[in-house]
């Protein structure tokens, strides 16, 4: 920060979905987010964000709204020191909220990692929900004229059934794009190796995540048998995650989030500890609103090289910034000039609470 925090602006929201978002643990209708505005003594701002799924992570949204607006309240009396020392503490136990709280402020500080020296466009994934051949030809269609060429496809439902509607995607798409299989955790050891000794590699990208995040034995079950490379997310939290997954050989790609390592500077050292040790690293967050997008979408402008997958701004029937992210040929567009704020109208449609804390004023200042 340029000066010291004077207020701590929280917004509790549910942002509803254009469509319901199909996943292992259960259909997705609503973002459940927290927005955290910081504003310094000169009046400069910096927005953060946490969007918590249960299933991604172990927070809950009701646990991390109490830990925000306590954590706000004791923030407010810091010095700089003593905000980072403490937002990192916060980290510990609700990476996700605390998140919210340290990309506020690293926003607010003006972090270069935010800034971009010229235009930029991100890939991004095309979700592929159609489950008809007719419907998936429909579909594919479409995301292609819309300029997406890797494409995410959920599975982690039933092993077999799973197995045969992948083979039919692959014949619609026919090699023209990439394809991203996605378990979300859904199978056990047995269910993930058969379905991964069903998979034809043709085409085919990755694998992620087949069974538990905690679950490393059955992750590496499935890893043994799989014809195609495999991608870790929900098991990765940190530098220590990333490390264990090299050690165990467990997979070719790992997924980072901004929202489970707190800040920029983190999310970055990640990325880097992934590419030293052989693997390579995807980024994004397809559960995440405007303001997690574009803070993720700047650094993989830098950063990463394959399609991102912070697409949840997509998702959501209206934005949370005022000048929404721009989204042309597949990709986010970015400009150096882009200056984000709230959409103050919507963020007040989709709230549920609020808490506003500010500096306390002095005698000194009273006097």
């Amino acid at each position: 920060m340029t000066s010291r925090l004077e207020k701590l602006t929280l917004y509790r929201l549910c942002v509803p979905l254009w469509t319901p978002y199909r996943l292992a643990f259960g259909p997705v209708e609503n973002f459940d987010t927290i927005i955290v505005e910081a504003v310094d003594a000169d009046g400069n701002a910096g927005v953060g964000e946490a969007t918590v799924l249960t299933g991604y992570t172990d927070e809950t949204i009701d646990e991390s709204w109490r830990a925000a607006k306590q954590f706000a309240a004791e923030l407010i009396h810091l010095d700089c020191e003593g905000v980072r020392a403490e937002t990192t503490r916060l980290g510990i136990k609700f990476p996700f909220t605390a998140t919210a709280f340290g990309t506020a402020l690293v926003m607010l500080a003006g972090s270069e990692l935010l800034q971009l020296p010229g235009t930029a466009s991100v890939p991004l994934v095309g979700l592929f929900q159609a489950k008809s051949e007719d419907a998936m030809h429909t579909e594919f269609q479409q995301l292609l004229d819309a300029g997406y060429r890797t494409l995410k496809v959920k599975v982690g439902f039933d092993a077999a059934r799973d197995a045969e509607m992948i083979k039919l995607v692959q014949r619609v798409v026919q090699g023209r794009a990439r394809i991203r299989i996605d378990a979300n955790q859904g199978y056990s050891a047995e269910q993930g190796m058969a379905f991964a000794r069903s998979l034809d590699p043709a085409g085919i990208e990755l694998f992620e995540q087949p069974c538990a995040a905690d679950d490393w034995e059955s992750h590496l079950a499935v890893a043994r048998v799989s014809p195609v490379p495999m991608m870790l997310d929900e098991s990765i939290y940190g530098l220590a995650d990333i490390d264990k997954a090299a050690t165990l050989k467990a997979a070719a790609y790992i997924k980072v989030k901004l929202m489970k390592l707190v800040t920029l500077d983190a999310l970055v050292q990640a990325i880097e500890r992934i590419k030293a040790l052989g693997m390579q690293a995807v980024l994004g967050n397809g559960v995440a609103c405007d303001p997690g997008c574009w803070m993720e979408a700047c650094v993989a402008a830098k950063h990463i090289g394959n399609a991102g997958e912070m697409n949840g701004f997509l998702k959501t029937r209206a934005p949370l910034f005022r000048v929404p992210l721009e989204f042309r040929d597949g990709a986010i567009a970015l400009d150096p000039q882009y200056r984000p704020g709230l959409d103050m109208a919507n963020i007040e449609r989709y709230r549920v609470d609020s808490l506003v804390c500010g500096r306390p004023v002095t005698r000194a200042a009273v006097s």
